[in-house]
C-alpha cells in the first residue's frame, strides 16, 4: 500500500535527456497528472514539433507535460500554477533537473493570461481541472492577448463526457483520442 502511495505522488519523464527520471508531486485536490499512456500519445503527435519550441503550460499541476517537453529539448517553458505548494514543487523539480530554461508563475491562469507575453508561444498545454469551465475562457484570452505564434499547436485535455468545446474558427483539429474519462485533442492555430 505504501508503495502505491509513493508511485501516485511522482511523475515519470518518458523520453529525452531526463528519460526515466521520477519527480515528486504534491497531492493537491483536482490535480490529475497526465498518465504515461496519454503523455506518450501526445508526444508521438508532437514528435517533430517540440525541439526548440517555446512552451506554455497554462494549468501546470504536476508539470508532467512541461517536463516532458523540456526533456525533449524545448527551448523554454512557462508554467502557470494556482496552488502555492504545487508551484513550489514545480520550481524544486526544475532545480533538481538543473533546468534554467523554464519559469514557474504562481497564480490564477485566467489572470495571468490577461497579460500580453514578451514573446508568443509555439506549443500550448491546456489541461485545466475538470468541471471548472476554464477551457473556453483560457482559449479566448490566449487569442486576445497574442500568446500564440502564427502556427502554434494547442494540446487540450477535457472530460470525455463534455458536451462541446467551442474553439476559434481558424483552429484546425489535427488529432483526437478519447481514453476513459479523458478527451485529448491537438489543434493547429492558423493566424487569421
Amino acid at each position: 500500500m505504501a508503495k502505491k502511495q509513493s508511485q501516485s505522488s511522482q511523475v515519470r519523464i518518458i523520453s529525452g535527456q531526463w528519460r526515466g527520471r521520477k519527480l515528486p508531486i504534491h497531492d493537491v485536490e483536482g490535480l490529475r497528472p497526465t498518465t504515461d499512456r496519454i503523455k506518450e500519445t501526445v508526444f508521438n503527435w508532437l514528435m517533430a514539433d517540440v525541439r526548440g519550441a517555446r512552451v506554455l503550460d497554462c494549468f501546470a499541476g504536476s508539470g508532467s507535460l512541461s517536463f516532458e517537453a523540456l526533456s525533449r529539448y524545448a527551448e523554454f517553458a512557462q508554467l502557470f500554477e494556482l496552488d502555492k505548494k504545487a508551484a513550489k514543487q514545480l520550481q524544486q523539480n526544475l532545480d533538481t533537473l538543473k533546468c534554467d530554461s523554464a519559469k514557474v508563475s504562481q497564480g490564477d491562469s485566467l489572470s495571468l493570461l490577461k497579460q500580453v507575453p514578451e514573446k508568443p508561444f509555439d506549443l500550448i498545454f491546456l489541461d485545466p481541472p475538470f468541471r471548472k469551465n476554464l477551457l473556453e475562457p483560457s482559449i479566448k484570452l490566449l487569442i486576445e492577448n497574442q500568446w500564440l505564434t502564427d502556427e502554434a499547436l494547442i494540446y487540450v485535455e477535457l472530460e470525455s463526457d463534455a458536451t462541446q468545446l467551442t474553439v476559434p474558427q481558424h483552429w484546425r483539429l489535427l488529432k483526437q483520442k478519447v481514453a476513459g474519462q479523458v478527451d485529448s485533442r491537438l489543434y493547429f492555430h492558423q493566424s487569421s
